[in-house]
């Protein structure tokens, strides 16, 4: 190989593309740390689903490994597109469908940035086709994932004193009680709450 890649420069810019910029935050989230949060959460709704749904005994299973990965890659076409208001995303059928036109064009040209033989691969998980039961259900525990990460993030807004995020708060937390997923409710009810505990009644 002698020629130069631009792809995992263009991703460690993710840092400079900050969420919820018509807000005023506390501290701000960019799309960098929002993508791992994303892939964590992901990844344990994923474990939930195998291990804990029906007691493990649930019928289609998943690979907690490739729905992490879609987690981390999600937001990636926004290093191309910048970060879109959902509200404005999906307005409408028209708006919704020209914006995912984007993200595929979006995701083609950054997986231009690699080498031939690599760039099918980053493809399927920069824009995925969730074939399947299992891609179905893979598709929504990564969307199930990102909802999730915006509630914490407007829990850590409320936590902070910040009442800019109250509303946004209120629907997101609607938005997420509304996915008819066994693993999201488990996940609210028994991992949600330790986020708005001190560091030393998480140690105890």
């Amino acid at each position: 190989m002698e020629e130069n890649y631009g792809f995992y420069a263009l991703l460690d810019r993710m840092i400079y593309i900050n969420r919820w910029a018509l807000m005023r935050n506390s501290r701000y989230e960019n799309i960098k740390e929002h993508s791992f949060d994303v892939a964590v959460i992901a990844q344990s709704l994923a474990l939930i689903h195998n291990n804990l749904v029906d007691e493990g005994k649930t019928a289609v299973r998943v690979d907690p490994l490739l729905i992490a990965t879609y987690g981390l890659y999600h937001d990636c076409t926004e290093i191309i597109t910048g970060d879109m208001p959902t509200p404005i995303k999906y307005r409408n059928d028209t708006l919704k469908n020209a914006y995912k036109q984007v993200e595929r064009e979006a995701a083609l040209s950054l997986t231009s940035q690699l080498p031939d033989s690599l760039q099918e691969q980053y493809l399927s998980w920069l824009s995925p086709s969730y074939n399947g039961e299992e891609g179905i259900i893979a598709k929504r525990i990564v969307k199930a994932a990102d909802k999730i990460a915006a509630y914490i993030k407007c829990l850590r807004e409320k936590l902070a004193g910040n009442t800019e995020f109250d509303n946004a708060m209120k629907t997101t937390k609607q938005t997420i009680d509304n996915i008819d997923l066994p693993e999201v409710g488990i996940f609210m009810e028994h991992f949600i709450p330790s986020f708005g505990l001190t560091l030393d009644e998480l140690n105890k």
